[in-house]
């Protein structure tokens, strides 16, 4: 053997030596010759680490050459691993690896020198021995001493891959020395020695001891990180030392140091995740137990949080239980019946065969497991990290929602009344308990002497908040389970009871919690209707009940007024719509007027006349709730009798006027009787002057909703009507014509609103399409619609005299509008003219005669308006006027045409037959008004306005052309009028009752006013049959 350079002649020596050791042990191992390979491994023990025995170490510290102890004490914790310890140490693996079967006791010796390596490894002081002069220092530190560190880690690590043939020496290396340290451990039994046998009371019993009776934390932790090896690699083959395991971990639970917990909750969560399929049945609930125990401590938050997490995982394995026991009961019973033998329900075969195949199924209690997980939750679900309960809460609905379908009638009733009822109760006693005080939260630091807190959002900067952020996570579990299962409850023997309890915490939720609990309570009343309506899952008595719960909320509280009362109140509201769009098969005509009587109270509770929101331009908040909801309380086919009662309560809204449904109620006495002691009297916002025949003086409109309000509503209102059937219309009409008209006539006190142009709108659209109904489509009692008929046509007549004469072709305020305003006002005044003459008066049938000649009145009222002037002021009229005066005029000429009469000619023709002895007298007072004017101004000019007024008569005049009856209808001697029949001439009849006005403008001074009555004398000529002689 050729020697090194670098290393000396003993160290081959010594090496040679170890490889002749190995030899001799393979041999020995060969012939199983214990002792000969005792006395082998010992001497390789030697060549492992150079560590000074008890004679060395005496003798270094007793020396007088040394200085001070601890100069000693360095000198001997220096350790230096030559390549002959380094070569010793492999050979010492090599021999354990492949001899580990017969080594026996000798195992100890193989323990104690490995233990000496571990602290060696891990020392500072150690390091290895330079193999060579001329490597450099660095190179020394890092390959020299940590690759062989390495390699000897490597190699620890690798000899107990096969380690169940050693844990007797290990288990009794641990016993021997916890009973030679001076501990309390020798008071405790470990056990007995037929268990001590065992590999795996060998291996854990001495874990277990040793974490419960040591306080030190690195030995704590190190019992764990062993646990956790070994339920990580070997968890499934362990069976008899769980309960001590358990124990264990259970005790964990309750350390103060994080760190501690954190390493115990690692097992456990290898036990939840990996384990419970193999855990033995009496173990099961103890494990969902100290998983509790993990959740319910306080010194780290996230493992509470992940073990909530764990017992989900628990119920999916509980539930996969229950469902193939379900699955074996069916196919027994099958089984049965084929075979013709009865069993009593719930039986399950336990044969032999069964339990040797399965022996855990048949034993396990999954119904005890199932509330096991359900007790935990419960307690979790009161914690006082709002976290915590928060997510037990989660834990708690989100199992029972993804596996109800899977429990049985009887697990729900004791779900719901050993944990979710008791849960409800508990925690809103605990959030009505709780503190209001503001938190503040943690100090960052100072500023200007003062401490800066973090902010806490206002939502949950109180005990109490979070307490109700809880109550909303239950009230939104219970939505969950009222969606997906309201079927199967109601098959529940005690569910009566249970409805009771939960509606009546859903209507302390609304009318005594915070706004974020009354609007999740209200959700979970929308979510139950809306989810089991259309399936036809709810009767009528539970649509009652919801309807009762909101009905005592409103009422409770009426006056009730704030940011957080709005917000519940439209919600309120959306349920109410949301109520009867899902069950309007099932309500009756008690029950949809309860529902408006309701939505009465809501409105009622909006009033107030100083709502800043109107003052700024926008709807209050509930009243923009009320807005939405009424589209959706049209009446059904089977409550077609309802339409009434419910435009005429819209109409009261726009009347100012009390509900009908509530004019005689005693509440609503008392609140009005209350309202006046405390001197909050309704005040009218805008108030119209109806001047004019069958008007009762002054009206006020919209008393205290608010004009915004009424704006939208009116156009919701018109809508309802005409959707009506047509003998609900008809008996609604008259009080929707006189609504709108009342709403028309706030033009005069504010010409710039928007009430009166949206009205007129509506108006038109209303009064155009009822003119057009036919009597069949009213209905059989003929005496009741002649009624309602001559009333809607007395309130058009009040409306159009109102409003055309009172409000059109007038100047009504002193500031002057923008262009665009002013264009649109005249626009709608000229439409509303031509609806006025060619849809009502025109197409009337039925309209009285007495009501005909307030109409045709009314427009020459109107057109009389630029004639009635004096010569001195007629020519300051806006132009806007004066066209809508002329616009009257014209529609007067052409009611007495007969050029559009069609199949309703004899209404036209009786519309003609008053118009047009109105029209001829109109046209004479014109035309002389003119001659009048002419002679008093002499050589003056006449106003522009007064000519055109003048040349637009003498113009409609030349192109009128009369029906027989029409022409009859004239103010004309009768010779006259049997000659014109006689001859069939009588389309110019009109212009021989103004022949004598004709005559004495022939003379004006106006050349366009001459023409045009040479034009009409040519007619006269014509129509008497007259010609020139030459």
């Amino acid at each position: 053997m050729v020697n090194h350079p670098g290393l000396p002649f003993t160290y081959f020596n010594e090496v040679r030596s170890i490889f002749k050791l190995t030899f001799f042990f393979y041999a020995c191992g060969v012939l199983r010759a214990i002792e000969p390979l005792n006395s082998f491994l010992a001497s390789l023990c030697k060549f492992t680490i150079n560590n000074p025995n008890e004679g060395e170490k005496r003798s270094i510290l007793l020396s007088p050459g040394s200085k001070k102890p601890e100069t000693s004490m360095d000198q001997r914790d220096s350790i230096i691993l030559t390549p002959k310890n380094v070569q010793a140490l492999r050979t010492l693996f090599n021999v354990a690896h492949r001899l580990h079967n017969i080594l026996g006791p000798s195992w100890v010796l193989v323990l104690e020198t490995l233990a000496a390596l571990d602290r060696t490894i891990h020392s500072p002081h150690a390091s290895t021995q330079e193999v060579s002069a001329s490597v450099s220092r660095l190179s020394r530190d890092t390959s020299g001493q940590y690759s062989d560190f390495h390699i000897l880690s490597s190699l620890n690590s690798q000899l107990f891959e096969r380690v169940e043939s050693i844990w007797d020496q290990i288990a009794a290396h641990h016993l021997e020395g916890i009973s030679s340290a001076p501990h309390p451990l020798k008071e405790y039994q470990l056990v007995e020695e037929s268990e001590t046998r065992s590999f795996e009371y060998a291996v854990l019993s001495p874990l277990v001891i040793l974490y419960s009776s040591n306080k030190n934390i690195d030995v704590q932790m190190g019992a764990l990180k062993i646990l956790l090896h070994v339920l990580e690699r070997h968890g499934e083959k362990l069976s008899y030392s769980w309960p001590s395991i358990l124990h264990m971990l259970r005790a964990v639970a309750d350390a103060s140091e994080k760190d501690v917990i954190s390493l115990g909750f690692q097992s456990v969560r290898v036990i939840m995740n990996e384990g419970l399929a193999t855990i033995p049945v009496q173990c099961l609930d103890e494990c969902i137990l100290v998983t509790g125990a993990y959740g319910a401590q306080k010194t780290d938050i996230n493992i509470s949080l992940t073990a909530a997490g764990l017992l989900w995982t628990a119920t999916d394995f509980i539930v996969k239980g229950l469902s193939g026991r379900s699955v074996q009961k069916a196919n027994h019973l099958n089984e049965e019946v084929q075979l013709g033998v009865s069993t009593e329900e719930g039986d399950i075969p336990t044969s032999e065969e069964g339990v040797k195949r399965n022996p855990l199924q048949q034993l396990v209690d999954y119904n005890k497991l199932f509330f096991s997980v359900f007790s935990v939750l419960q307690k979790l679900g009161a914690d006082d990290r709002p976290e915590v309960r928060n997510s037990a809460v989660r834990t708690l609905f989100q199992t029972l929602c993804t596996h109800g379908q899977k429990l049985s009638l009887s697990m729900w009733e004791d779900c719901l009344w050993i944990y979710v009822f008791p849960m409800l109760e508990h925690v809103s006693h605990l959030a009505s308990t709780s503190s209001k005080d503001e938190w503040h939260g943690k100090e960052l630091g100072t500023r200007a002497g003062k401490a800066v807190h973090m902010l806490i959002h206002h939502s949950r900067n109180t005990a109490q908040k979070q307490w109700d952020e809880t109550i909303v996570l239950l009230l939104g579990g219970i939505a969950r389970l009222l969606r997906s299962f309201f079927p199967l409850l109601q098959q529940l023997s005690k569910f009566s009871s249970g409805w009771a309890i939960l509606l009546a915490f859903l209507k302390n939720s609304i009318l005594n919690g915070s706004k974020e609990v009354a609007l999740a309570a209200i959700n979970c009343l929308q979510t139950f209707v809306s989810s089991n309506c259309p399936k036809g899952n709810l009767e009528s008595s539970f649509v009652k009940s919801v309807l009762d719960i909101y009905e005592l909320v409103l009422q409770t509280s009426p006056n009730y007024k704030s940011d957080s009362a709005d917000k519940v109140k439209q919600e309120v509201l959306r349920g109410l719509g949301d109520l009867y769009v899902q069950a309007q098969s099932l309500f009756n005509d008690d029950m949809y007027l309860r529902l408006m009587a309701v939505m009465h109270l809501m409105i009622k509770s909006s009033m107030n006349s100083s709502d800043y929101d109107s003052e700024l331009g926008s709807i209050p908040a509930v009243q923009r709730g009320i807005l939405e909801i009424i589209p959706m309380l049209r009446p059904t086919t089977m409550l077609s009798s309802m339409w009434s009662p419910l435009l005429l309560e819209l109409l009261c809204y726009l009347n100012g006027e009390e509900s009908p449904l509530h004019r005689n109620s005693k509440e609503i006495r008392e609140q009005n009787s209350d309202a006046l002691a405390n001197g909050t009297k309704r005040s009218s916002v805008e108030q119209g002057h109806i001047n004019g025949t069958g008007t009762k003086g002054d009206t006020v409109v919209g008393c205290g909703w608010g004009i915004l309000f009424i704006e939208k509503l009116v156009p919701i209102m018109v809508n309802l009507f005409l959707e009506a059937p047509p003998n609900e219309r008809c008996s609604a009409s008259p009080q929707v014509i006189q609504g709108l008209g009342r709403c028309m006539n706030t033009r005069r006190d504010n010409p710039r609103g928007t009430l009166w142009r949206v009205s007129a709108e509506c108006f038109n659209r209303v009064v155009t399409d009822e003119v057009r109904q036919e009597n069949a489509e009213c209905g059989s009692d003929m005496n009741s619609y002649r009624l309602s008929r001559a009333r809607f046509w007395k309130e058009v007549a009040d409306v159009y005299e109102t409003f055309l004469v009172g409000s059109c072709g007038r100047v009504l305020s002193s500031d002057v509008p923008s262009a665009d305003s002013a264009t649109a006002d005249e626009s709608l005044e000229m439409t509303v003219l031509t609806v006025f003459g060619d849809s009502v008066l025109k197409l009337q049938k039925e309209a009285p005669v007495e009501v005909l000649q307030r109409l045709v009145n009314c427009l020459d009222r109107c057109a009389s308006r630029t004639g009635s002037l004096p010569i001195q002021t007629v020519g300051l009229l806006p132009l806007h006027c004066s066209r809508f005066s002329l616009g009257c005029l014209q529609m007067m000429f052409s009611l007495c045409s007969c050029i559009l009469k069609t199949s309703s000619y004899p209404a036209v023709s009786e519309t003609s037959k008053v118009s047009i002895s109105i029209l001829t007298k109109r046209c004479e007072v014109i035309l002389g008004q003119f001659l009048a004017d002419e002679n008093d101004l002499g050589d003056r000019p006449l106003p522009s306005v007064r000519i055109e007024e003048t040349v637009c008569v003498l113009q409609e005049l030349a192109r009128l052309i009369l029906d027989i009856e029409t022409a009859n209808a004239l103010n004309i001697p009768l010779y006259l009028k049997d000659a014109l029949r006689e001859n069939q001439s009588h389309g110019r009849a009109h212009l021989l009752s103004l022949l004598p006005t004709f005559s004495e403008l022939v003379v004006s001074r106006e050349p366009r006013v001459r023409e045009l009555v040479q034009v009409l004398l040519r007619l006269i000529s014509s129509e008497l049959g007259l010609q020139r002689l030459t």
